[in-house]
């Protein structure tokens, strides 16, 4: 519709052109059935755009056009000289559109129309039964060979566009199909790439050459807590200045190696990678990592546990070699304590033998304790019955200080499942270890509140004070046997507290702050959890 347009504005400027520049002999030419046939086009022009609302079938709609098409044509020819008419050449492009929405019936079909009434026209005009609205003064001279071979060219020429445009529509259309069916793969290898790096549980990061983060997975934003939104397009160095350091050329000389650092309290094993194009040129880096903080969390208790069970192969040799002698010692010592006349210097080197006697008992205990414990009978027991049992005992013992405030804060669901004498040494240690961090006065916090985790009740211990706190570089060694700060600790308490722990399926944290004081949670189940059942704490 518009190029129908655009031409008969065409030929209206050139009529009216002729027309003023012919002056007094305009006379001679007839200009009213041109602007007739231009009229008559903005009017099937403008009569198009309501057709599609009454006739609704697109394809009977396109032959309507084109038979109209046709008739404004042959009109046009017809009032600018007939055979003389250069406006035929205007056929081919109504047979180009047909073929084009019609595929190759539909230009035939075009071609036909066109080849009738251009042939009709040129006979009429031939046997003189019409004659061209050219000049008034026309003659007509044209042979029958003359007509004959025009009308023959025309005819020609329109079947051969109509053929040429249909084989083009059908290529095109097979080209369409192609890309069509190319594009379907492509998305399919697309979402299937997408599908890949956003199931790995692996984090991706990509970078150009210009270190701008252009891609950013779903495990990436688990591990970093960065949503893909908010850092994308962005320097890595701004958003990962650990990772960026990786992009260094000293780092880059060793592709494909894997590396281990630090970033916001977490372990990050990181890989580097060139990305390259097609062509093999490289056009970023890819940034492989993983959250290694669980793992070597559980590579510190594997190593934990490997100690512990050296210590548990000393234990059992050790054992029979200090008990007996031990009871054999203890037994007339405390006889010969009863029996004799002792001065007093006498007395006190008795009473330090009898004190180093209990501690070294003490110790073999607790050393057997750590080494092998002991599967014990557990039931349903109450934490604030323990606790205030402990607290009770401890206020007459000398490391208690009047000064210490108790600040307890307990739920109503104290109650957990496991062993009272074991749980009872839990918090004893880590009560009298609070205690110990603040000789002349604090705050000793005790609190409890129930937890879930995946389905199940655990009760979680809290047991805080504000002494002298632990330091950073020994904050990792508290559960190591043998390791302790204290004047006269063995270094097993914590170990022992560490262990019964685990034993019953909880577990234990440690968060400290050098003279600001010691945070230790413990989350112990208040339900029975079978053998092979992963509490998941």
């Amino acid at each position: 519709m518009l190029l129908r347009v655009v031409i008969a504005t065409f030929l209206l400027g050139i009529a009216t052109f002729i027309r003023i520049k012919a002056g007094e002999s305009s006379s001679q030419t007839a200009y009213a059935p041109i602007y007739f046939i231009v009229a008559l086009t903005y009017l099937f022009s403008f009569t198009c755009l309501f057709i599609p609302k009454i006739i609704k079938n697109n394809r009977v709609n396109i032959y309507l056009q084109s038979f109209l098409d046709v008739l404004l044509i042959t009109g046009l020819v017809y009032v600018t000289g007939g055979i003389e008419s250069i406006y035929s050449v205007l056929y081919p492009l109504v047979i180009i559109y047909s073929a084009l929405f019609l595929a190759g019936r539909g230009g035939l079909i075009s071609a036909s129309a066109c080849s009738i009434f251009y042939g009709m026209l040129l006979d009429l005009e031939y046997y003189g039964i019409i004659r061209p609205i050219y000049q008034w003064d026309y003659n007509y001279d044209c042979d029958a060979g003359y007509v004959f071979s025009r009308i023959f060219v025309h005819i020609i020429s329109f079947y051969i566009i109509a053929l040429l445009t249909s084989y083009a529509v059908k290529q095109e259309q097979k080209t369409r199909e192609l890309l069509a069916e190319k594009e379907s793969a492509f998305d399919q290898l697309d979402l299937l790439h997408k599908s890949i790096i956003e199931s790995v549980n692996t984090g991706i990061l990509t970078v150009d050459l210009h270190r701008n983060i252009k891609s950013f997975n779903t495990e990436a934003e688990k591990i970093t807590g960065f949503l893909h939104s908010e850092i994308i397009n962005k320097k890595i160095y701004d958003v990962f200045p650990v990772l960026s350091k990786m992009l260094d050329k000293e780092v880059q000389l060793k592709n494909g190696s894997r590396l281990e650092v630090a970033d916001s309290g977490k372990i990050m094993g990181c890989s580097i990678s060139p990305l390259v194009d097609g062509n093999k040129e490289k056009i970023g880096d890819i940034l492989i990592f993983q959250d290694l903080t669980v793992i070597k969390e559980m590579e510190a208790n594997i190593e934990r546990n490997k100690r512990l069970a050296f210590v548990g192969e000393m234990a059992a040799g050790l054992a029979h070699e200090i008990r007996n002698p031990l009871a054999s010692i203890s037994g007339p010592i405390q006889m010969l304590s009863k029996d004799l006349n002792l001065d007093e210097t006498d007395r006190r080197l008795m009473q330090i033998i009898l004190s180093g006697k209990d501690r070294l008992e003490g110790f073999v205990k607790d050393f057997l304790l750590l080494a092998r414990p002991k599967q014990s009978e557990r039931k349903n027991i109450d934490v604030k019955a323990v606790i205030d049992d402990v607290l009770e005992s401890l206020r007459f013992s000398p490391e208690w200080s009047e000064d210490i405030e108790v600040n307890s804060n307990l739920c109503d669901h104290n109650n957990i499942y496991g062993n009272k004498a074991e749980i009872r040494q839990v918090i004893l240690n880590l009560i009298l270890n609070a205690v110990q961090a603040m000789p002349e006065k604090g705050i000793l916090k005790i609190e409890t509140r129930q937890v879930f985790n995946d389905g199940k009740k655990y009760l979680e211990i809290l047991i805080s004070d504000n002494g002298c706190g632990i330091e950073a570089k020994n904050q990792d060694k508290v559960f190591e046997p043998f390791y302790t700060t204290k004047k006269n600790g063995t270094g097993l308490g914590m170990a022992i507290v560490n262990s019964i722990v685990e034993s019953h399926m909880g577990k234990i944290t440690i968060k400290s702050e050098q003279g600001k004081g010691t945070d230790c949670v413990v989350l112990l189940p208040q339900e029975e959890i079978l053998d092979g059942e992963d509490s998941r704490c």
